[in-house]
């Protein structure tokens, strides 16, 4: 079986969630070449794949100018930097993974679809919780009639306080400007599940949320910018930097940060990078909380609740039919199916996973590399994937707006 030959562009947190299904698939898949401005990340992913010096590369610039020899690329940069790579990758006549965002621009969203198209190349975009056997489960429960006709949904994607902290007010999510909006950067994993699992398009679509606790006006007395600059409220703040990254053995920093891999290091990154400011005077200005409505073209309607006032990091949901209902907790792996006549449950047990988003990061790897081998549509096809994105870009327009937004 010939093996498939990977690059990489972008060896951050995500490139390597991806990259790692070649570690326990090497019979299947070989990572040959990287590109990623920063030397430690470059030089790191190289380390961990044997990948030689010279299909090591700065950025994609020098990547597209070296002679082909790979099958396709995993596009993993920042949101913002997701659209140039893609398109030039396709033109380039390589087939592509690419990070979810597609772009926090509609415009450049229809682009990248509509370039997929023209070029006859793969573009399967990383919305990852379709390859789950938690959502693949309930999407077959749903096929199969088990709740009679699909009539609402409930989705809750409670992003812990610490999680919520380091990603979406010190991180680099933390501002719409510089990134996308959370409802895009976070939850188009959660539009994508809702349209997947309606099986119609978003008709329209309601939205509320605003950024309620993490602003200067809610500052402890006295808080400096930094954690570590001498704060008096630093035994009494569950945001204050070292208890979460050191004490709370919170090791996502190292993800963000390469350098910090001990102690010292950490502390080192904490005086000087975005994680050790105070999360009351960050630059920050995504919503903490956020509560979308939809209605999908067959009927079935939907609300999806993200908040960043729990302590649970992980998603639960409800589908509520004309025979039944389906309750589902992803983090135990859990699905209860109420039959309304017989009033009998059926709890479902999942095997647990072991890779990142339940098993997800590791099942579109291995998709990916099957559509590639054996021809076909990916189950997450930029033309597909559009709908989410549509209705995350609504749901921020009507959260903004304060009005209901038509989807066309």
């Amino acid at each position: 079986m010939k093996k498939i030959r990977l690059a990489v562009i972008g060896a951050g947190g995500r490139g390597n969630a991806y990259a790692v299904y070649a570690l326990s698939h090497f019979d299947e898949v070989d990572m040959v070449m990287v590109a990623d401005p920063n030397d430690l990340n470059r030089r790191n992913f190289a380390d961990k794949y044997k990948i030689s010096d010279e299909n090591c590369f700065y950025d994609w610039d020098e990547f597209f100018e070296a002679p082909r020899d790979v099958d396709a690329v995993l596009i993993c940069t920042q949101d913002k930097l997701h659209f140039t790579p893609a398109i030039r990758a396709m033109e380039q006549g390589y087939d592509v993974l690419l990070e979810k965002p597609m772009s926090p621009s509609p415009e450049e969203c229809v682009a990248l679809a509509e370039c997929a198209e023209r070029t006859g190349k793969i573009l399967a975009i990383c919305h990852v919780l379709r390859y789950t056997s938690f959502f693949s489960k309930l999407k077959a429960l749903l096929d199969e009639g088990r709740v009679g006709k699909l009539v609402s949904m409930h989705l809750d994607e409670n992003i812990a306080f610490w999680h919520f902290s380091h990603s979406y007010v010190r991180g680099a999510w933390r501002n719409k400007e510089e990134s996308s909006p959370i409802i895009l950067a976070k939850s188009c994993h959660d539009m994508d599940i809702l349209y997947w699992l309606a099986d119609a398009n978003c008709k329209r679509i309601s939205a509320f949320g605003d950024l309620v606790q993490f602003k200067a006006e809610n500052a402890p007395d006295g808080a400096p910018l930094r954690c570590l600059d001498g704060c008096p409220s630093k035994d009494d703040c569950m945001y204050y930097a070292p208890n979460i990254y050191i004490h709370g053995g919170f090791s996502w920093i190292s993800t963000a940060n390469r350098s910090t891999e001990h102690i010292e290091g950490i502390m080192e990154s904490l005086r000087t990078s975005p994680y050790g400011r105070c999360v009351y005077h960050c630059d920050n200005n995504v919503p903490d909380h956020m509560v979308t409505a939809m209605e999908f073209e067959n009927g079935v309607t939907a609300t999806f609740n993200l908040c960043a006032y729990t302590n649970e990091c992980y998603r639960t949901i409800k589908l509520m039919g004309t025979l039944g209902e389906i309750s589902g907790d992803i983090e135990k792996d859990e699905i209860i199916v109420t039959d309304f006549k017989s009033g009998e449950t059926h709890t479902i047990h999942l095997k647990k996973a072991v890779t990142g988003h339940g098993g997800g990061d590791d099942g579109i790897m291995k998709s990916f590399v099957k559509t590639l081998r054996d021809g076909g549509k990916p189950l997450t096809s930029a033309k597909d994937s559009l709908q989410s994105h549509l209705m995350a870009f609504a749901a921020e327009e009507s959260r903004e707006s304060g009005r209901t937004v038509e989807i066309k």
